[in-house]
């Protein structure tokens, strides 16, 4: 089976300063996989970049999706191609209602009729959104913006649906919640890669995981591998031992590959 999505030694940076140091990744069709990291690994640079978000990367390398190079497309060809991208933060446009977000998650779309059953399915998928259908989303909970951010990305039909930070600000109970609905979808048949800084979350939904370190990959593997890894439990879970900074830096520097 091909990769749905084939990322080969890409190298992003923001003026000066290399955010991303020779990635390489395969997605396959119907997964979820996961990438973790700390702040400023370089996890969202890698969605932003396969996205066309940042201008004129990446600087090395190459992105394929369904076996067609995307590297440098544009954002909206690479929507209507089938990716569709959940910022961290939601980015929900606040001065529009819920239904009107998700109408302009579909904005890439002619088939009204079909456009209107997808709306349908996303709030079979959000109950509450339909209850907050004519709200302001300015002035939904963080919860409930995550779900409209979320139901917004689906109204383009994505093949391939990318996730950055879904858990972030969200209660524990709600985070389960969303994880749920992760799930469902994928089951759906939406391939999903998800960017989490909540490693236990991520790896027990996800099929595959990477770890992250300042823009390089250290570690991959099956989740359920890397979940009873002592390092992953002790560095990325928080179950620690007698773990010390220098420890810290000689596991990476055993992890790494590239």
């Amino acid at each position: 089976m091909q990769p749905i999505l084939e990322i080969k030694n890409i190298e992003t940076y923001y003026d000066l300063i290399y955010a991303i140091r020779g990635v390489s990744l395969a997605v396959m069709p119907g997964s979820i996989t996961a990438i973790l990291g700390n702040n400023g690994a370089g996890k969202s640079t890698i969605l932003k970049t396969v996205m066309g978000l940042i201008e004129d990367q990446p600087d090395k390398g190459t992105i394929e999706f369904e076996g067609r190079r995307i590297d440098g497309w544009d954002t909206e060809k690479i929507v209507r191609l089938g990716i569709s991208f959940v910022p961290e933060g939601r980015e929900v446009f606040e001065e529009l209602t819920v239904r009107e977000n998700l109408a302009m998650g579909a904005y890439t779309r002619r088939d009204r009729s079909a456009v209107e059953e997808d709306c349908r399915r996303v709030y079979r998928y959000f109950p509450v959104l339909r209850e907050r259908e004519k709200q302001w989303a300015g002035t939904l909970s963080g919860g409930e913006q995550q779900m409209l951010a979320i139901g917004r990305a689906l109204m383009s039909r994505p093949k391939l649906l990318l996730l950055d930070e879904p858990s972030l600000g969200l209660s524990p109970l709600l985070v389960k919640e969303i994880f749920r609905i992760i799930c469902t979808i994928n089951e759906q048949g939406v391939t999903i890669l998800l960017v989490e800084q909540n490693a236990r979350m991520a790896l027990s939904v996800a099929d595959t995981g990477l770890i992250l370190e300042s823009g390089r990959f250290v570690m991959k593997g099956r989740s359920e591998d890397l979940m009873n890894d002592k390092d992953v439990r002790e560095f990325y879970m928080g179950i620690r031992s007698e773990a010390s900074a220098k420890g810290y830096q000689r596991w990476k520097r055993k992890k790494a590959w590239r």
